[in-house]
């Protein structure tokens, strides 16, 4: 833990101790260190200390104005673009075209500058996790003060319910817990103790110290405030997460460098145009500019943006769906190429529900089925079920656990709830599956005496009497101390001589599988026995029945997610604040790749002793790491990312909150996270379920898919339009396509047919490939080939009809421009169906009829072009005539063409193992392609 950097003067303190960490220091040499006694700090101390360590409190950052933050959002390559276009058309006249292109500008910079304010909520969020009272020593009295004015030196109690004000070295604690799973990531609260504990102890196992912002869920305490504000634990957090830097998503990325690239070529193949059109074919200033201009229009994808923002918002609502709620568009895309996911164990791949797993006996093992607190599974010995009426052992053993305890389980609303420790809610639910009724056995044998559980003596013991005037004490506890107080064994036999080294042995087995250790024992009451002592307890003379192994075991969901995971090429990392050895067990359970074999697990403080370098290669060979801090997190994330990986990182706590900001997909749980964690993130589970940011993965391919296929259909229209019109002006030919009459198409084509590839379902095997390459283009070598093929395809189909119109029918150009915009739309139309699927064929398993959406786009297409093309006021106002029904016949074959020599394309790249496709696999499907 950081020293506090304003430490008051103390004359009894060595250099060598102000270098020791509180949690390592002596009790009474902290209360030296602080110059406080039994009476705590007087007014003017306080005062003092008030003034120069400052408030309680955590300061917020310096944060830019709303203007300069919206303004932020204008300085993109493809906003030039669009407004470049804009003032293309405001040029020509066309001021619808013009408010449309500048209406789809704001609104897309309105929801960045949305997306960006809330992420500025997480360090609010923190700071309201502090204490707002407590209660403190001034001047020999308790008062409660507000936590903002607590100073270092303060004597501070504590007691459960309370959420504890400050970081302090505790002074006194009887029986005291603390919940500290926001910060250490620790399943179960931890028991504290006021003795210290070594200096390179890890965050969750200083039992000295009560951190800020956790809470007291049993007994009471005293401790002397060390850190206040940012000198905290949770203040340091807080420090880390203003200094972290969100990184930009690969589609943003893509985005840019798809728009300079686009830049550039419009610019040149306009100016080029232009220049050849006025020195060479003489073409007049004014109709060469509108030319230009035209040429440029139609080669920028006005819709293009719409359409991404549309698949982003479909995908959010699908995730919803799903448990998986968007809080950053982008991040939906980011998602699909996610590469490693880091995922908490506590609650999203376990359950955090404590839960019965195994019961060791003198002479065997049983294992216990089910998970949570749901009394749902049985019994078994190796291979064999076991009846538990049938076996007096195993009865007596969960007749004991029920009785000797304190928790409540019950169904409210269908729903198992458990109130009490969650060690003691686990033991009542393994009754419960025995058949044994919680109410009824507590009346049977009804409890007349108990001794609570304390930290000083480690059990738990009650005395309980049946009908039949039989008095038996109960016990259960820390293994090693309940064996100290047993003389005998029970077995099937009956009870034997207490074998000591068998039982420690079992208990070594039982703990390398990741399970928490509980002994239970009993023994005869005295007759007519109404009170129970410590003397009687210690005087030992128990038989021991078994030890209970404990742990929160993996979501059966969770283990099949991991799988389809690694399926998909992604890498699960579990990184966790709970110990090594259950770490360890919980990642063989899942499946998770690295551990089982090999360097099976890392702890935190084995990070500390690593570079970068060395981190780096750590992370490629390791998929779990226990007993982390907030530092390890961010540290194995940015690892993660140095090495080329999308990281998605998912978390509960505060102490997850700087990894979360960091990562390029932060995944906070939406039931018991904290609300630090919710803001920090781009995405909050519903259901707190590993699995679903399996199936958020899953649509983040599909809305990726979609884009490149929004992107495959518009581009090609726009160069088949480009090269249309440059060709008519290397040749001295009219124009076939009007500046007016390109907006028209641009318009009709986004709004119906490219905008219905936004909507498409997942394509067969979006699991079963790798996550592509966060370095790859949003134009990969795939794409390069098909959009000058498909855009040559529907160049001679357009330029060749007009130019048959023309020459050879010798019809009007308002005639042949008709033939030739409607022959460009039939060819995209066709096209259309061409990217149901990007490269597998359409017409297998009839994917070609899967998507609603693609076939009422173009129903609406055809109703939109007879009306541009029979409406008179329509050809009035884009200069056409009405064409015939023999023209229409070659319109349609060409469409035909194009939707043939397409599928023709496909068959041959998946034939040529050598293509990429953009997808991480070659021209071969993608690997695990269900079939129809």
């Amino acid at each position: 833990m950081a020293q506090d950097p304003h430490l008051p003067a103390s004359g009894q303190s060595t250099e060598a101790e102000s270098q020791t960490p509180w949690h390592a220091r002596d009790a009474q040499a902290v209360r030296e260190h602080w110059q406080v006694g039994e009476q705590g700090l007087s007014a003017d101390e306080a005062r003092d200390r008030l003034a120069r360590h400052g408030a309680n409190r955590l300061v917020p950052p310096e944060r830019a104005s709303a203007l300069v933050r919206f303004a932020r959002h204008f300085h993109n390559i493809l906003i030039y673009i669009l407004l470049a276009a804009a003032l293309g058309t405001a040029l020509l006249g066309h001021w619808v075209d013009t408010g449309v292109i500048l209406a789809v500008v704001l609104i897309n910079t309105l929801i960045g500058f949305v997306q960006e304010g809330k992420a500025e909520q997480a360090l609010d969020a923190i700071r309201k996790m502090l204490s707002p009272m407590a209660v403190v020593v001034r001047e020999g009295k308790r008062r409660e003060i507000p936590a903002e004015e607590i100073v270092p030196g303060d004597l501070v109690y504590l007691q459960a319910g309370d959420k504890v004000p400050a970081d302090l070295r505790l002074l006194e604690a009887k029986n005291l817990r603390i919940e500290e799973a926001v910060l250490t990531g620790e399943s179960v609260p931890v028991e504290k103790d006021r003795e210290p504990v070594a200096e390179e102890a890890a965050l969750g196992d200083r039992a000295s110290m009560a951190w800020s912002g956790t809470l007291v869920t049993f007994g009471r305490g005293v401790g002397v405030v060390v850190g206040t504000g940012e000198q905290t634990q949770i203040g340091r957090i807080s420090s880390m997460l203003s200094e972290v830097e969100s990184l930009q998503t690969p589609l943003v990325r893509q985005v840019e460098q798809f728009g300079r690239w686009l830049a550039v070529v419009i610019i040149a193949i306009s100016a080029a145009t232009f220049a050849f059109g006025y020195w060479v074919r003489d073409y007049p200033l004014d109709e060469m500019f509108l030319a230009a201009a035209s040429l440029a229009v139609s080669t920028i994808p006005e819709g293009l943006p719409a359409i991404m923002t549309i698949a982003l918002a479909i995908g959010v609502q699908k995730m919803a769906r799903r448990n998986a709620i968007i809080r950053k568009l982008p991040a939906v895309e980011t998602l699909g190429s996610v590469s490693a996911i880091c995922s908490d164990k506590t609650g999203t791949l376990t359950r955090n529900e404590m839960t019965v797993q195994s019961l060791a006996f003198a002479d065997r093992l049983v294992e216990v089925d089910g998970v949570g607190y749901a009394p749902h599974g049985g019994f078994s010995q190796g291979e064999r079920d076991l009846d538990p009426e049938e076996d007096r052992v195993l009865m007596e053993t969960l007749r004991a656990g029920l009785l000797c305890n304190d928790a409540q389980v019950y169904c409210r609303n269908d729903e198992w709830v458990m109130e009490g420790d969650p060690t003691e809610g686990a033991l009542i639910t393994a009754a419960q599956k025995a058949g044994l009724d919680p109410e009824r056995e507590r009346v049977t044998y009804n409890r007349v005496d108990v001794i609570p559980f304390e930290s000083d003596h480690k059990y738990m013991a009650t005395l309980n009497h049946d009908h039949r005037n039989h008095e038996v004490i109960y016990l259960k506890g820390a293994p090693e101390r309940v064996l100290e107080l047993c003389h005998r064994q029970m077995t099937v036999e009956g009870a034997q001589p207490l074998d000591r080294d068998h039982w420690q042995s079992l208990m070594d087995q039982v703990a390398d599988r990741g399970q928490r250790l509980l002994a239970i024992a009993a023994r005869d009451g005295k007759p007519q026995q109404h009170s129970l002592n410590y003397d009687e307890v210690e005087a030992g003379d128990f038989t021991l029945l078994a030890l209970v192994g404990i742990m929160d075991p993996p979501r059966d969901e969770a283990i099949r997610a991991v799988a389809e995971c690694q399926d998909a090429g992604i890498r699960v990392k579990m990184i966790t604040g709970d110990h090594l050895i259950t770490a360890r067990a919980v990642g063989r359970m899942l499946g998770i790749a690295g551990a089982g074999e090999g360097r099976e697990a890392v702890a935190g403080h084995q990070l500390d002793e690593m570079d970068d370098a060395e981190l780096q290669r750590t992370v490629r060979e390791v998929d779990v790491f226990a007993r982390t801090t907030p530092e390890h997190k961010l540290r194995l994330v940015e690892a993660l990312q140095a090495d080329g990986r999308i990281v998605a990182m998912t978390g509960d706590g505060v102490n997850d909150a700087p990894a979360l900001k960091r990562a390029d997909v932060g995944v906070a749980m939406g039931g018991k996270g904290t609300e630090a964690a919710k803001e920090a993130s781009e995405m909050v589970l519903a259901d707190d379920n590993f699995v679903s940011i399996a199936h958020a993965v899953e649509e983040g391919r599909t809305v990726y898919d979609n884009i490149r296929k929004s992107i495959l259909h518009m581009l090609p229209t726009n160069v088949g339009q480009s090269l249309t019109i440059m060709m008519a002006i290397l040749m001295g030919l009219a124009l076939p396509l009007t500046p007016v009459q390109v907006l028209w198409v641009n318009m009709v084509t986004s709004v119906t047919l490219a905008m219905s590839l936004a909507f498409q379902p997942s394509e067969p095997g979006v699991m079963g490939r790798p996550p592509r390459s966060p370095d790859a283009p949003l134009l990969s070598g795939f794409l390069l080939w098909r959009i000058p093929f498909v855009a040559v395809l529907l160049w001679i189909g357009t330029f060749g009809h007009f130019v048959y119109m023309e020459e050879v029918v010798g019809a009007s150009d308002e005639l042949a421009r008709a033939v030739a915009i409607n022959t460009l739309v039939a060819g995209q139309a066709f096209y259309l169906l061409n990217l149901r699927l990007i490269y597998q064929p359409v017409l297998k398993g009839w994917e070609v009829f899967r998507s609603k959406a693609m076939w009422a786009a173009l129903g609406v297409l055809v109703v939109l072009q007879l009306s541009f093309t029979y409406l008179p006021f329509m050809n009035t106002l884009f200069g056409l005539e009405p064409i015939s029904l023999a023209d229409w016949g070659r319109i349609l074959v060409f469409g035909l063409a194009v939707f043939l020599i397409v599928e023709l394309e496909k068959w041959v790249l998946r034939r040529t193992p050598w293509v990429d496709t953009g997808n991480g696999t070659s021209g071969a499907a993608p690997r695990h392609v269900p079939s129809h």
